[in-house]
């Protein structure tokens, strides 16, 4: 059996690999403001519903990008997420990024109020004194309290990625962030992932950072 196979430099793979999503989208329209977020979730996962399920707040690239210029801090709903997140890039922009899962008042403050983890992350990262953009890849319950702490007007993230993946409230947890005055990027439906949040972090922090130095 012969398989005819691409002959291409490692350092070239990535390139190639974009080059063939390009072509796979063919005519799709895709606002050209988005492609580089879509192409990189698509290049993260090879799966090319996300051209259709990634939904943008109006002006959330601009107000994103303003957000990391100033400092904002990342808060991730897992630990995976939190790898998945060049680190070359946040150290060359000096931004930080937090994981409350294994903190022990987090544990506490769930078990106090029968809460899962996630829930008692988002009360922690509305307390910080810093702006903070949420990156939610796994728990809708992450975003159901971020939902309740706006709707309290006691948190304002600068931005909410919401991809959380599963079937248990993960639909309507992500429509509940649609209904917010916050800005979003967020996976419609049962899709997403730790992968898919953090290769939207990355697609910003490419916009800023100059991706042939990360190489």
């Amino acid at each position: 059996m012969k398989i005819k196979l691409e002959q291409v430099l490692p350092e070239e793979i990535e390139a190639r690999s974009f080059e063939m999503i390009t072509q796979e989208l063919g005519n799709m329209k895709i606002d050209e403001r988005y492609a580089p977020i879509i192409k990189r979730v698509i290049h993260t996962t090879a799966d090319f519903d996300y051209a259709k399920n990634l939904i943008f707040s109006p002006n959330v690239v601009e107000q994103a990008l303003d957000a990391l210029k100033q400092g904002a801090c990342l808060v991730t709903d897992t630990q995976m997420a939190k790898a998945g997140i060049n680190k070359k890039a946040l150290k060359g922009l000096g931004i930080e990024v937090y994981n409350f899962m294994g903190d022990e008042d987090v544990a506490a403050l769930a078990k106090k109020n029968g809460t899962t983890r996630a829930v008692a992350c988002m009360d922690k990262a509305a307390a910080l004194r810093q702006r903070v953009i949420l990156v939610v890849g796994n728990a809708p319950t992450a975003l159901i309290r971020t939902y309740e702490l706006v709707q309290e007007k006691k948190f304002l993230p600068k931005l909410i990625i919401g991809a959380p993946v599963g079937f248990v409230n993960v639909v309507q947890s992500k429509e509940l962030i649609e209904s917010l005055p916050v800005p979003y990027i967020i996976a419609k439906g049962r899709k997403g992932g730790s992968n898919v949040a953090a290769a939207i972090v990355n697609a910003l922090l490419y916009l800023l950072y100059d991706r042939e130095s990360l190489i």
